[in-house]
């Protein structure tokens, strides 16, 4: 297993970051801290690490002042199971799973895992299958396909479903190979235009303005990392796509939200005006889907020279997958990790990772790529693309070995992260959940704005 430092350390030099900043960050806590047999506890340590690291480095460009950051791996950890310890005026948030989610086992023997939380793909996966609207009949079904098959079979249908793979059969993938062929993550420079100066404030990121194109957790947890140090993040979601409330609850806070739809006229020139005046644009659609609406990368570097542009999908822009659908439960199926899992725990079937540290991980490192850009940008000018995906952040999870005797770890109620846990009120009720996992001495992360509502807010910055 990797020494988290060194592993901060790696992420730091691998963006060009200057090593004296090292010299003000603490680590504190080891493995195991979640129940499993990966370093999920020292990916998530050095990942919100990174991007803590990068505010201050921000906000030393911005005053000329360092600060001390700090990341209990204990602390980090938690974070990459929000969503789980959520609550909304004391009691439990609205179920975050469809009830025929998960996996199955196919007439092959082998195992397929299905996200149908979306009404769209849980009708199609039925469709498919041709039964009824229960596990038990979900099941039935599967017995009569084969698990590549109906991955394909899916996949051509444009729904969500992977099989389960090890890391050798992952490995021999063409979009496994194409996934080793790449970075952990991508910073580069894609168009020219003068550099900005710093907007006045008392945090990091004041002034800056982001707008936040994704769903579900990886990119609404960079944008509201961002938010966390002081941006102003726009959500903006369609009015005809469907949200995963307890994902929008939790991952709300810190912004405002408006809603577009970006098929209509009226409402691509609005966003193009809110565009024009933005400092950093963060899309968590497939590779191609906002550039066949006018707004992918080179199109935002037209309309507003000197923008950072991240994008976040789930297998990577290169490779035959990289058009797929994905989230973090299929891609650690199809990669390897449920297997893995199981093989280490002794049990047949799949078994999961303790935490979505996929999207959570990939949401910290796009906040720190989108830190990296602004700094670049500020510094050297230009418009800048940060690229992040599910896989390679997999690919880069396996690099940082694997931790003995940690499925014994126990496993953390909500009565054992309380010390983890700040209330605050939002459009929803009364809110418990879990706090920014990071400290920085003169500027500590907060979330300014109370968690509301999809649309709340009118497509125009304050």
């Amino acid at each position: 297993m990797t020494d988290p430092r060194v592993v901060l350390e790696n992420l730091w030099f691998d963006l060009g970051h200057d090593a004296s900043a090292l010299d003000h960050v603490e680590l504190t806590g080891r493995e195991p801290v979640l129940p499993s047999s990966f370093a999920v506890g020292t990916a998530m340590q050095a990942s919100v690490a990174a991007s803590a690291l990068a505010a201050a480095e921000v906000w030393k460009a911005r005053t000329g002042t360092a600060q001390r950051v700090g990341v209990d791996m204990r602390r980090a950890a938690i974070a990459a199971r929000s969503e789980r310890y959520l609550t909304v005026d004391g009691g439990p948030a609205p179920e975050l799973w469809d009830k025929i989610a998960g996996t199955y086992q196919c007439g092959d023997g082998r195992y397929v895992r299905l996200h149908t939380n979306f009404p769209h793909h849980r009708d199609g996966v039925l469709k498919l299958l041709g039964c009824a609207y229960d596990k038990a009949a979900v099941a039935e079904a599967l017995k009569g396909w084969k698990a590549f098959d109906f991955e394909q079979a899916a996949a051509d249908a444009k729904l969500v479903v992977t099989a389960m793979r090890s890391f050798t059969e992952w490995d021999a993938h063409p979009q496994g190979q194409a996934i080793a062929r790449l970075p952990l993550m991508s910073v580069d420079r894609i168009g020219d235009a003068p550099a900005r100066a710093w907007l006045q404030g008392d945090r990091p990121l004041a002034g800056i303005k982001v707008l936040d194109l994704t769903r579900i957790i990886a990119g609404p947890v960079g944008t509201q990392t961002l938010a966390a140090h002081g941006a102003d993040v726009m959500r903006v979601t369609s009015p005809k796509l469907p949200a995963v409330e307890p994902l929008v609850i939790d991952t709300g806070r810190g912004k405002l939200s408006a809603q577009l739809d970006l098929t209509e006229a009226k409402d691509r020139a609005a966003f193009e005006a809110l565009l024009r005046e933005a400092d950093v644009v963060v899309q968590g659609y497939r590779p191609g889907g906002l550039a066949a609406l006018g707004f992918g990368p080179e199109d935002a570097a037209r309309i507003r020279p000197g923008i950072v542009y991240v994008s976040l999908c789930a297998y990577s822009h290169e490779g035959p997958w990289a058009g797929r659908r994905g989230f973090d439960s299929l891609v650690q199926t199809a990669s390897g990790f449920n297997a893995a899992e199981a093989e280490a725990a002794g049990v047949d079937g799949p078994k999961p990772l303790p935490a979505q540290v996929l999207d959570h991980a990939s949401g910290y490192l796009l906040a720190y790529g989108a830190m990296t850009a602004l700094l670049r940008q500020r510094r050297d000018g230009g418009s800048w693309l940060v690229r992040v995906s599910l896989a390679q952040t997999g690919y880069w999870l396996r690099s940082l070995g694997r931790v003995a005797d940690g499925l014994r770890c126990k496993d953390p109620a909500l009565d054992d992260v309380r010390d983890c846990l700040e209330e605050s009120a939002s459009g929803f009720g009364k809110l418990s959940a879990v706090r920014h996992p990071a400290t920085l001495s003169e500027t500590p992360p907060r979330w300014a704005r109370p968690s509301v509502p999809l649309g709340t807010h009118p497509p125009h910055w304050l």
